[in-house]
């Protein structure tokens, strides 16, 4: 098990990674416990296939447990499902001292987070898990969510988990465009800070696609290693930790635009967000033109969404983009913030991007799906 410690002083707290976690769980846990019993939130899809392993390995350590299955996909992160869990954690009783555990994707990890900071003005939490999205990125550094109809993300709080477990097994049951999802997090972390991270994953990448285990823990501890490092800077997004909105700009406008459906998995978003705001990068003047076309390069060798071509259905056109991303969390002042880069691990956060620009690289982009 490889260990990474996210250092926030009394909220610091430690992801541990490895296979076969789920089995052990109860005694990962059980030194949280003030009693032996958690309540968890699951989804129906990570419930069908580990949620019986996962209560195996609690009662292993004596620990009993009360869960609740939400509906898969982004539309739970929903004001609905949000009272469903919250009032759902309320009737079981569950105290300040207790722990409830978000064991699922992404989504599943958002909205159990955002519940038990309200719950009770706040109770801890243990994340497991079980995609590869949520085991490099959404697990790790304490935000928590929903989404609305003006946005994603736009209401929610900082809450640090107290445990993060990562069962790199699990992803063996993934499908492949779960697992290429996951991987759009995975290839942001070396686009934005850490280039030889960007050529192991070059060299690595397919057979890790293909289930090479070692390569995919490696994978996920780098990747874990660099929020961590980032997180511990800036815990609320004053500043360095933007930088781990590389492409999400744009990948958060076109989920709003695909209606947070199946038509575009988040990650998707953020691949094809990272290869438009290189390309950005590059109109602007910030990066050689070699940069944007290895990040395309790259993608493409993975078999992942690249361009606006590879979303399926209508798009709004470059305006009604552009207006998207108006509603995002980054912006100040009314003016749109962007990660761009100087090169491949060289990120930056400007404060006051060029909309023509912009638009531009959207218009071109649009124009490419006809």
């Amino acid at each position: 098990m490889d260990v990474v410690k996210v250092p926030l002083g009394a909220r610091s707290y430690e992801v541990r990674i490895g296979s076969g976690l789920l089995a052990g769980a109860g005694e990962q846990i059980r030194p949280l416990l003030r009693r032996p019993r958690v309540a968890i939130v699951a989804d129906q899809g990570v419930a069908a296939l580990h949620l019986d392993v996962l209560k195996a390995g609690l009662q292993a350590a004596g620990i009993d447990s009360v869960s609740l299955v939400l509906p898969p996909g982004e539309g739970t992160k929903s004001w609905a499902e949000f009272a469903r869990t919250t009032e759902w954690l309320l009737a079981q009783k569950v105290e300040r001292r207790d722990v409830v555990v978000a064991f699922g994707g992404g989504v599943v990890g958002d909205l159990v987070g955002f519940s038990a900071a309200v719950l009770r003005r706040g109770v801890r939490f243990v994340q497991i898990p079980t995609t590869l999205l949520a085991q490099v990125d959404s697990s790790v550094g304490g935000k928590t969510g929903i989404n609305t109809a003006q946005g994603k993300n736009l209401v929610g709080a900082f809450h640090q988990p107290a445990l993060v477990l990562a069962d790199t097994g699990v992803l063996a049951t993934l499908s492949a465009r779960d697992f290429l999802a996951g991987y759009g997090e995975v290839v942001k972390y070396g686009l934005l800070g850490d280039a030889t991270f960007f050529d192991w994953l070059e060299r690595n990448a397919p057979a890790m696609a293909a289930g090479d285990e070692v390569l995919r823990r490696y994978a996920v501890r780098r990747s874990v290693e660099m929020k961590a490092e980032i997180v511990a800077r800036d815990e609320t997004e004053e500043g360095d930790r933007a930088l781990l909105n590389l492409g999400h700009t744009f990948c958060h406008a076109l989920e709003a635009a695909t209606g947070y459906s199946d038509r575009l998995l988040h990650g998707e978003g953020v691949a094809i967000g990272c290869a438009l705001a290189f390309e950005l990068s590059h109109r602007l003047g910030l990066c050689p033109a070699e940069a944007p076309e290895r990040v395309r390069a790259h993608l493409s060798a993975m078999g992942m969404k690249v361009t606006l071509a590879d979303v399926p259905g209508d798009l709004p056109d470059a305006d009604g983009l552009l207006a998207l991303m108006a509603q995002d969390k980054k912006v100040q002042d009314g003016k749109l913030r962007f990660i761009l880069a100087r090169d491949i691990g060289e990120a930056f956060v400007a404060d006051d991007v060029d909309t023509g620009t912009v638009r531009t690289v959207l218009q071109e982009a649009l124009a490419a799906r006809a």
